[in-house]
Protein backbone atom coordinates (compact mmCIF):
# COMPACT_ATOMS: atom_id res chain seq x y z
CA UNK A 1 0.00 0.00 0.00
CA UNK A 2 1.17 3.46 -0.97
CA UNK A 3 0.30 6.08 1.80
CA UNK A 4 2.30 8.80 -0.13
CA UNK A 5 5.38 7.47 1.63
CA UNK A 6 8.91 7.83 -0.38
CA UNK A 7 11.76 6.03 0.11
CA UNK A 8 15.02 9.04 1.46
CA UNK A 9 17.53 6.85 -0.27
CA UNK A 10 18.42 7.10 -3.95
CA UNK A 11 18.19 5.02 -6.35
CA UNK A 12 21.76 4.69 -8.13
CA UNK A 13 19.76 3.63 -11.58
CA UNK A 14 18.32 7.18 -11.02
CA UNK A 15 21.39 8.76 -10.21
CA UNK A 16 22.83 12.01 -12.54
CA UNK A 17 25.82 13.62 -12.59
CA UNK A 18 25.87 16.90 -10.30
CA UNK A 19 28.44 19.66 -10.71
CA UNK A 20 29.13 18.74 -7.05
CA UNK A 21 30.75 15.06 -8.53
CA UNK A 22 33.76 17.33 -9.45
CA UNK A 23 34.02 19.55 -6.67
CA UNK A 24 36.36 17.78 -4.75
CA UNK A 25 34.02 16.90 -1.61
CA UNK A 26 32.03 13.32 -0.86
CA UNK A 27 30.17 13.12 -4.02
CA UNK A 28 33.27 13.44 -5.82
CA UNK A 29 34.87 10.34 -3.76
CA UNK A 30 31.50 8.17 -3.63
CA UNK A 31 31.56 8.66 -7.92
CA UNK A 32 34.80 7.26 -7.40
CA UNK A 33 34.33 4.68 -5.19
CA UNK A 34 31.38 3.50 -6.62
CA UNK A 35 31.91 3.52 -10.23
CA UNK A 36 35.27 4.29 -11.60
CA UNK A 37 37.96 2.63 -9.41
CA UNK A 38 35.44 -0.78 -9.94
CA UNK A 39 35.65 -0.37 -13.54
CA UNK A 40 39.02 -0.11 -13.95
CA UNK A 41 40.10 -2.57 -11.01
CA UNK A 42 41.95 -0.05 -9.32
CA UNK A 43 42.81 -0.43 -5.29
CA UNK A 44 41.99 1.83 -2.88
CA UNK A 45 45.46 2.84 -1.79
CA UNK A 46 46.02 3.22 -5.77
CA UNK A 47 43.39 6.44 -5.95
CA UNK A 48 44.33 7.77 -2.96
CA UNK A 49 47.40 9.41 -4.45
CA UNK A 50 47.44 12.13 -6.61
CA UNK A 51 49.64 9.99 -9.09
CA UNK A 52 50.88 6.42 -10.24
CA UNK A 53 54.13 5.43 -9.43
CA UNK A 54 55.22 2.74 -11.97
CA UNK A 55 58.21 0.51 -12.30
CA UNK A 56 59.12 0.64 -15.68
CA UNK A 57 62.05 -1.38 -16.75
CA UNK A 58 63.94 -0.35 -13.39
CA UNK A 59 63.00 2.90 -13.19
CA UNK A 60 60.74 4.48 -10.93
CA UNK A 61 58.26 6.98 -13.07
CA UNK A 62 55.24 9.01 -11.92
CA UNK A 63 52.09 9.85 -14.00
CA UNK A 64 49.28 11.76 -13.81
CA UNK A 65 46.43 13.15 -15.73
CA UNK A 66 44.45 16.36 -14.79
CA UNK A 67 41.64 18.25 -16.90
CA UNK A 68 40.62 22.15 -16.24
CA UNK A 69 37.28 23.93 -16.84
CA UNK A 70 38.52 27.02 -15.03
CA UNK A 71 35.80 29.84 -16.06
CA UNK A 72 37.32 32.70 -16.55
CA UNK A 73 39.90 31.56 -18.43
CA UNK A 74 42.19 34.22 -16.84
CA UNK A 75 41.83 35.36 -13.44
CA UNK A 76 44.68 37.43 -10.90
CA UNK A 77 47.61 35.26 -10.68
CA UNK A 78 47.28 33.39 -13.34
CA UNK A 79 45.48 31.76 -16.27
CA UNK A 80 43.75 28.24 -17.59
CA UNK A 81 47.42 27.56 -19.05
CA UNK A 82 49.46 28.37 -16.37
CA UNK A 83 46.93 26.01 -14.11
CA UNK A 84 47.07 23.39 -16.09
CA UNK A 85 51.23 23.16 -15.84
CA UNK A 86 51.52 23.85 -12.67
CA UNK A 87 48.66 21.54 -11.53
CA UNK A 88 50.10 18.31 -13.27
CA UNK A 89 53.59 19.34 -12.15
CA UNK A 90 52.49 19.66 -8.42
CA UNK A 91 50.84 16.41 -8.40
CA UNK A 92 53.59 14.43 -10.11
CA UNK A 93 55.92 16.25 -7.04
CA UNK A 94 53.59 14.93 -4.52
CA UNK A 95 54.60 11.79 -5.79
CA UNK A 96 58.39 12.70 -5.13
CA UNK A 97 58.89 12.80 -8.69
CA UNK A 98 61.30 15.27 -10.45
CA UNK A 99 58.75 16.18 -13.28
CA UNK A 100 59.67 15.82 -16.88
CA UNK A 101 57.91 15.97 -19.96
CA UNK A 102 53.72 17.32 -20.11
CA UNK A 103 51.46 16.08 -22.62
CA UNK A 104 48.16 18.82 -23.24
CA UNK A 105 44.97 18.18 -25.05
CA UNK A 106 43.08 21.44 -26.04
CA UNK A 107 39.18 20.83 -26.32
CA UNK A 108 38.53 24.33 -28.33
CA UNK A 109 34.47 25.66 -28.49
CA UNK A 110 33.69 27.02 -32.49
CA UNK A 111 34.33 30.72 -31.99
CA UNK A 112 36.87 30.89 -29.78
CA UNK A 113 39.07 33.63 -30.73
CA UNK A 114 42.77 31.81 -32.02
CA UNK A 115 44.38 35.25 -30.61
CA UNK A 116 43.16 33.91 -27.03
CA UNK A 117 44.77 30.14 -27.90
CA UNK A 118 47.57 32.13 -28.87
CA UNK A 119 47.84 33.66 -25.71
CA UNK A 120 47.06 30.21 -23.30
CA UNK A 121 49.62 28.46 -25.36
CA UNK A 122 52.13 30.92 -24.68
CA UNK A 123 51.20 30.94 -20.89
CA UNK A 124 51.96 27.41 -21.20
CA UNK A 125 55.57 27.63 -22.38
CA UNK A 126 55.94 29.97 -20.09
CA UNK A 127 55.23 28.03 -16.98
CA UNK A 128 56.61 24.61 -18.54
CA UNK A 129 59.89 26.77 -18.34
CA UNK A 130 59.44 27.97 -14.96
CA UNK A 131 58.88 24.32 -13.72
CA UNK A 132 61.86 22.61 -15.73
CA UNK A 133 59.30 20.70 -18.25
CA UNK A 134 58.75 20.19 -21.76
CA UNK A 135 55.72 20.25 -23.67
CA UNK A 136 56.02 17.20 -26.00
CA UNK A 137 52.68 16.18 -27.55
CA UNK A 138 49.41 16.52 -27.54
CA UNK A 139 45.71 16.92 -28.71
CA UNK A 140 43.40 19.49 -30.40
CA UNK A 141 39.63 19.29 -30.70
CA UNK A 142 37.09 21.42 -31.91
CA UNK A 143 33.31 21.01 -30.63
CA UNK A 144 30.30 23.06 -31.69
CA UNK A 145 29.20 26.65 -30.72
CA UNK A 146 27.79 26.61 -27.23
CA UNK A 147 29.46 22.87 -26.55
CA UNK A 148 32.63 24.29 -24.39
CA UNK A 149 32.35 26.96 -22.64
CA UNK A 150 35.28 28.60 -24.77
CA UNK A 151 38.15 26.02 -24.00
CA UNK A 152 39.25 23.15 -21.81
CA UNK A 153 42.69 21.82 -21.21
CA UNK A 154 43.93 18.22 -20.02
CA UNK A 155 47.59 17.04 -19.24
CA UNK A 156 49.30 14.35 -18.63
CA UNK A 157 52.66 14.65 -16.92
CA UNK A 158 55.95 12.11 -16.05
CA UNK A 159 58.43 12.57 -14.02
CA UNK A 160 61.47 10.38 -12.29
CA UNK A 161 60.63 9.48 -8.42
CA UNK A 162 63.78 10.25 -6.48
CA UNK A 163 65.75 7.15 -5.61
CA UNK A 164 64.43 5.85 -1.85
CA UNK A 165 61.40 7.95 -1.78
CA UNK A 166 58.04 6.58 -0.93
CA UNK A 167 55.22 9.12 -0.35
CA UNK A 168 51.87 7.99 0.35
CA UNK A 169 48.93 8.04 2.91
CA UNK A 170 49.70 4.84 3.85
CA UNK A 171 53.14 6.12 5.55
CA UNK A 172 51.68 8.38 7.62
CA UNK A 173 51.50 7.04 11.21
CA UNK A 174 51.17 7.95 15.11
CA UNK A 175 53.64 10.83 15.74
CA UNK A 176 54.02 12.79 12.76
CA UNK A 177 53.74 16.89 12.42
CA UNK A 178 51.73 18.52 10.01
CA UNK A 179 53.27 21.05 8.19
CA UNK A 180 51.81 23.78 5.48
CA UNK A 181 53.92 25.27 3.00
CA UNK A 182 51.86 28.76 3.57
CA UNK A 183 48.85 30.54 3.44
CA UNK A 184 45.25 29.38 1.90
CA UNK A 185 42.68 30.08 0.13
CA UNK A 186 43.89 32.74 -2.39
CA UNK A 187 43.01 30.44 -5.58
CA UNK A 188 39.25 29.76 -5.12
CA UNK A 189 38.43 33.73 -3.74
CA UNK A 190 40.45 35.12 -7.36
CA UNK A 191 39.04 32.80 -9.29
CA UNK A 192 35.43 33.66 -7.57
CA UNK A 193 36.00 37.44 -7.25
CA UNK A 194 37.27 37.38 -11.20
CA UNK A 195 34.43 35.58 -12.51
CA UNK A 196 31.31 37.38 -10.13
CA UNK A 197 33.35 40.82 -10.83
CA UNK A 198 33.58 41.09 -6.66
CA UNK A 199 35.92 43.85 -5.42
CA UNK A 200 37.22 43.31 -2.15
CA UNK A 201 39.87 45.26 -0.16
CA UNK A 202 43.23 44.45 -0.94
CA UNK A 203 44.48 42.24 -3.74
CA UNK A 204 43.92 38.49 -3.98
CA UNK A 205 45.69 36.66 -6.40
CA UNK A 206 45.76 33.13 -6.62
CA UNK A 207 48.63 31.39 -5.32
CA UNK A 208 49.07 28.97 -8.43
CA UNK A 209 52.94 28.04 -8.87
CA UNK A 210 54.64 25.07 -9.19
CA UNK A 211 56.10 23.17 -6.26
CA UNK A 212 58.97 20.60 -7.37
CA UNK A 213 61.69 22.86 -6.66
CA UNK A 214 60.76 23.17 -3.05
CA UNK A 215 59.99 19.20 -2.82
CA UNK A 216 63.28 18.51 -4.36
CA UNK A 217 65.02 20.80 -2.07
CA UNK A 218 63.13 18.70 1.07
CA UNK A 219 64.52 15.40 -0.65
CA UNK A 220 67.68 16.99 -1.10
CA UNK A 221 67.92 17.93 2.82
CA UNK A 222 67.46 14.42 4.18
CA UNK A 223 64.39 14.93 5.32
CA UNK A 224 61.87 11.88 5.72
CA UNK A 225 59.12 12.46 4.24
CA UNK A 226 56.30 10.61 4.43
CA UNK A 227 52.95 11.86 2.49
CA UNK A 228 52.99 14.63 0.29
CA UNK A 229 49.22 16.40 -0.68
CA UNK A 230 48.68 19.63 -2.55
CA UNK A 231 45.28 20.72 -0.98
CA UNK A 232 43.38 21.91 -4.40
CA UNK A 233 39.43 21.17 -4.79
CA UNK A 234 37.82 20.79 -1.31
CA UNK A 235 41.02 22.66 0.24
CA UNK A 236 42.60 22.01 3.00
CA UNK A 237 40.09 20.04 5.12
CA UNK A 238 38.87 17.32 2.34
CA UNK A 239 42.66 16.63 1.95
CA UNK A 240 43.27 16.42 5.45
CA UNK A 241 40.24 13.91 5.65
CA UNK A 242 41.40 12.28 2.61
CA UNK A 243 44.89 11.28 4.17
CA UNK A 244 43.16 10.32 8.01
CA UNK A 245 40.75 8.21 6.11
CA UNK A 246 43.52 6.31 3.93
CA UNK A 247 45.93 6.07 6.71
CA UNK A 248 43.81 5.20 9.37
CA UNK A 249 45.21 7.24 11.56
CA UNK A 250 43.51 10.68 13.31
CA UNK A 251 44.93 14.41 12.74
CA UNK A 252 44.43 17.01 15.34
CA UNK A 253 45.02 20.65 13.77
CA UNK A 254 45.15 24.15 15.48
CA UNK A 255 43.93 26.71 13.71
CA UNK A 256 45.43 29.13 15.16
CA UNK A 257 48.74 27.77 12.87
CA UNK A 258 47.13 28.23 9.44
CA UNK A 259 47.99 31.48 7.86
CA UNK A 260 44.91 32.81 6.15
CA UNK A 261 46.06 36.52 4.27
CA UNK A 262 43.22 39.13 5.51
CA UNK A 263 41.35 39.82 2.45
CA UNK A 264 41.03 36.02 1.89
CA UNK A 265 39.55 35.69 5.49
CA UNK A 266 37.48 38.86 5.07
CA UNK A 267 36.07 37.75 1.64
CA UNK A 268 35.44 34.41 3.26
CA UNK A 269 33.11 36.16 5.90
CA UNK A 270 31.69 38.14 3.62
CA UNK A 271 30.38 35.00 1.62
CA UNK A 272 29.93 33.00 4.31
CA UNK A 273 32.43 30.61 2.94
CA UNK A 274 34.76 28.34 5.05
CA UNK A 275 38.82 28.87 3.82
CA UNK A 276 39.55 25.61 4.84
CA UNK A 277 37.63 23.88 2.29
CA UNK A 278 38.88 26.79 -0.70
CA UNK A 279 41.05 25.54 -3.19
CA UNK A 280 44.67 26.64 -3.84
CA UNK A 281 46.96 25.73 -6.43
CA UNK A 282 50.58 26.68 -4.93
CA UNK A 283 50.51 25.07 -1.23
CA UNK A 284 50.89 21.56 -0.50
CA UNK A 285 50.68 19.38 3.37
CA UNK A 286 53.94 17.76 4.17
CA UNK A 287 54.00 14.68 6.87
CA UNK A 288 56.97 14.25 8.43
CA UNK A 289 58.43 12.10 11.83
CA UNK A 290 59.03 14.83 14.63
CA UNK A 291 62.16 14.75 14.84
CA UNK A 292 62.81 16.12 11.25
CA UNK A 293 59.81 18.96 11.77
CA UNK A 294 62.06 21.80 12.02
CA UNK A 295 64.43 21.37 9.33
CA UNK A 296 61.52 21.16 7.32
CA UNK A 297 60.09 23.75 8.44
CA UNK A 298 63.58 25.69 7.47
CA UNK A 299 63.62 24.29 3.62
CA UNK A 300 59.96 25.64 3.59
CA UNK A 301 60.00 29.33 4.75
CA UNK A 302 63.42 29.12 2.63
CA UNK A 303 61.72 28.99 -1.19
CA UNK A 304 59.32 31.34 -3.08
CA UNK A 305 55.61 31.67 -0.94
CA UNK A 306 57.13 30.16 2.03
CA UNK A 307 57.42 33.13 4.46
CA UNK A 308 54.06 31.71 6.06
CA UNK A 309 54.87 27.86 6.18
CA UNK A 310 53.87 26.57 9.62
CA UNK A 311 53.57 23.47 11.79
CA UNK A 312 49.74 23.52 11.81
CA UNK A 313 49.21 19.50 13.92
CA UNK A 314 50.54 16.08 14.58
CA UNK A 315 49.18 13.12 13.75
CA UNK A 316 47.29 10.52 16.73
CA UNK A 317 46.80 6.77 16.84
CA UNK A 318 43.82 5.85 15.24
CA UNK A 319 40.05 7.47 14.53
CA UNK A 320 40.69 8.26 10.98
CA UNK A 321 39.59 11.19 11.90
CA UNK A 322 40.35 15.25 11.74
CA UNK A 323 39.89 17.50 14.86
CA UNK A 324 40.20 20.95 14.61
CA UNK A 325 40.87 22.88 17.82
CA UNK A 326 39.45 26.25 17.40
CA UNK A 327 40.51 30.01 17.44
CA UNK A 328 38.19 30.51 20.19
CA UNK A 329 38.57 27.27 21.89
CA UNK A 330 36.94 24.29 21.52
CA UNK A 331 37.41 21.35 19.09
CA UNK A 332 35.10 20.40 15.83
CA UNK A 333 35.66 17.27 13.49
CA UNK A 334 36.20 18.61 10.14
CA UNK A 335 34.28 16.43 6.72
CA UNK A 336 34.11 16.89 3.68
CA UNK A 337 31.81 18.75 1.89
CA UNK A 338 28.61 16.98 0.33
CA UNK A 339 28.30 19.80 -2.14
CA UNK A 340 30.61 22.19 -3.09
CA UNK A 341 31.58 25.90 -2.26
CA UNK A 342 32.91 27.33 -5.50
CA UNK A 343 32.33 25.58 -8.96
CA UNK A 344 34.42 25.35 -11.48
CA UNK A 345 37.47 27.03 -9.86
CA UNK A 346 40.51 24.38 -11.26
Amino acid sequence: MNDGFTCPISDPGNEIIELAHGGGGLLMHRLIDRVIRPAFGTAADDAAHDGAVLDIAGARLAFTTDSYVVRPLFFPGGDIGSLAVNGTVNDLAMCGAQPLYLSVGFILEEGLPIALLHRVAASMRTAADAAGVRLVTGDTKVVERGKGDGLYVNTAGVGAVRSGVTLAPHRVRPGDVVLLSGDIGRHGIAVMAAREGFGFEGDIASDCAPLAATVMRLIDAGIALHCLRDPTRGGLATTLVEIAQASGAGIRIDEAAIAISEPVRGACEILGLDPLYVANEGRFVAFVPSHAAADALAVLRDGPGGASAAIIGRVEPGGRTVLLDGLLGGTRALDMLSGEQLPRIC
